[in-house]
């Protein structure tokens, strides 16, 4: 492809220095994947804690040794070396110019496909797959890209460890492979970080859909009002992408959600509200006769498309808001009633969000329930002990931690959700990289001691997790439930800044094993 082919997609451009009339045979943004004739896409970097990273415009040689062609920076010429000869394009912004570089090098995917955004602070992963059966239930065919891995029709795809939104790059090969599969719909979970940093630009969305933001990644965006903001890019989309034949751009909203009032001033063709709170007449869509149980929701549904009911294995209030969100948006893509509920019937449950762990699909006799979570901030986590007390009619043992470098002024809120809500708790490690364990489980032991818990008797530090694990089945008894947060479908988990196997599941797996070949050795 043409370099100027490639540059024509760009919504702003600087300056140009040399030819563009040049052959280009790949695009990338790491130097140590160039080959000859490729075109390298220099950007700044960000650490996790929001501080700068390390700035690509410092490998541009290294990329012109390797056969680069091309580059694309934000870096003036000024001062570089004069016998450095090379095709040059200076743009304001090259993680974006990234993202739409990326598009156009794929033939632009999206603008054949119907792409629906998620975003919030939880929910995300939850509301995809709720979307994306409801698509299929209707006879498309469908992509998905979620934290957890992109589903391209019947195949999935590790997405790698500690993702969140893939980088551009990735995000636009899927979106051509969902094309070359023959996919008319894309669904897409847009995490804060991938916003922010326009992984998902040129996605052309059609439908923009929130869960909900409570304040989350404060270490990276320093402010929520940054973080609301990186949020809202998603909505802001809406306005600048490319127009589809017949398909009005749609804004679904959580009309309960305290960010609600600042997303609805954002244009777009169509808007959608949902919720549970205050009057029936404030939302779109809602629901009535809502009855929870261990073995699943029902409610009615009422929606501009009428009322109806539902019935989903999945587990909780917060998951009835999960399933507003996927019928507001099936109502904003008239998609028929019977595939709404064949749909959200159809999803039995999502790898580490309230996951029960058995051995060889039944609770060993005896033991206690064990239940896998993502619940890692203080909302999601009061959702998730909640919902544990309404499951079990005895105690409710907690474990999780708090990850290292994210946000550590929520860690003490962790601990006093757990003091509320678990009659026991376990504080241990859940990725706490470069920082102190110790320190990280003080923080959260804070909190429980604020609210009158005392180490020893209504808690306790385990820095092991398989062994934190382990100690809360053994305290367990067979009424109890044990709830294992924070990590979810994760499969690693980083110490320094080494990732190590991991998986709650697998360990709850043992913990179960052993209590059980115990009780019956006695």
């Amino acid at each position: 492809m043409k370099l100027h082919h490639l540059l024509a997609a760009l919504p702003a451009v600087t300056e140009v220095h040399g030819n563009t009339d040049l052959e280009i045979s790949g695009l990338v943004a790491d130097s140590r994947r160039v080959q000859p004739g490729y075109l390298f896409v220099a950007y700044r970097g960000v650490n996790q804690d929001g501080s700068p990273g390390g700035d690509g415009h410092r490998y541009i040689p290294d990329a012109l040794q390797r056969g680069a062609v091309a580059v694309v920076g934000e870096q003036e010429t000024a001062g570089w070396p004069g016998d450095l000869n090379l095709t040059y394009v200076r743009v304001p912004n090259s993680r974006l110019a990234l993202a739409h570089l990326a598009a156009a090098w794929q033939g632009f995917p999206a603008r054949r496909l119907r792409v629906i955004g998620v975003t919030g602070t939880d929910g995300k992963t939850t509301t995809v797959t709720l979307i994306r059966s409801i698509l299929e239930a209707a006879g498309h065919r469908t992509g998905m890209i979620s934290t957890v891995s992109a589903v391209i029709g019947e195949q999935e795809i590790d997405t790698g460890l500690h993702t969140t939104t893939p980088d551009a790059l990735d995000v636009q090969a899927y979106l051509a492979q969902m094309v070359a599969a023959g996919c008319t719909y894309a669904v897409l979970e847009a995490t804060s970080h991938g916003l922010d940093q326009d992984r998902v630009a040129a996605c052309d969305f059609d439908a923009a859909v929130l869960t909900n933001i409570t304040p989350e990644h404060l270490n990276y965006h320093r402010t929520f009002t940054a973080y609301r903001e990186a949020k809202a890019r998603l909505f802001r989309y809406l306005a600048t992408a490319y127009r589809k034949p017949s398909l009005p751009k749609a804004s679904i909203l959580n009309s309960d959600d305290p960010s609600f009032e600042y997303l609805r001033t954002i244009p777009a063709e169509r808007h959608l509200t949902y919720g549970l709170e205050g009057s029936m007449a404030n939302h779109d869509v809602t629901a009535w006769a809502i009855e929870l149980s261990p073995n699943g929701t029902r409610f009615i549904a009422l929606t501009p498309a009428g009322g109806f009911p539902v019935a989903t294995p999945l587990l909780g209030r917060f998951n009835v808001y999960n399933c507003l969100a996927a019928i507001a948006t099936s109502v904003s893509q008239n998609l028929p009633v019977e595939a709404i509920q064949r749909g959200l019937a159809a999803v039995r449950g999502i790898a580490g969000r309230m996951e029960v762990v058995t051995l060889d699909g039944e609770r060993p006799p005896g033991a206690p329930t064990v239940i896998v979570d993502f619940a890692h901030t203080p909302s999601a986590l009061e959702s998730s002990l909640t919902l544990a007390r309404r499951l079990t009619a005895g105690r409710v043992i907690a474990v999780f931690g708090a990850a290292g470098l994210r946000d550590r002024e929520k860690r003490p809120r962790l601990g006093e959700v757990a003091a509320r809500l678990a009659d026991i708790t376990i504080i241990t490690a859940e990725d706490p990289r470069t920082e102190s364990l110790d320190e990280i489980m003080a923080q959260i032991a804070a909190g429980l001691e604020r609210a009158g818990r005392r180490e020893g008797a209504d808690y306790y530090r385990i820095g092991d997790r398989a062994e934190a694990i382990a100690q809360a089945v053994r305290l367990a008894r067979p009424k109890d439930l044990v709830i294992i947060c924070g990590k979810g479908h994760e499969r690693s988990m980083c110490f320094g800044e080494t990732e190590v196997p991991w998986s709650d599941q697998e360990a709850a797996r043992r913990a179960l094993r052993e209590a059980s070949n115990v009780k019956r050795e006695a």
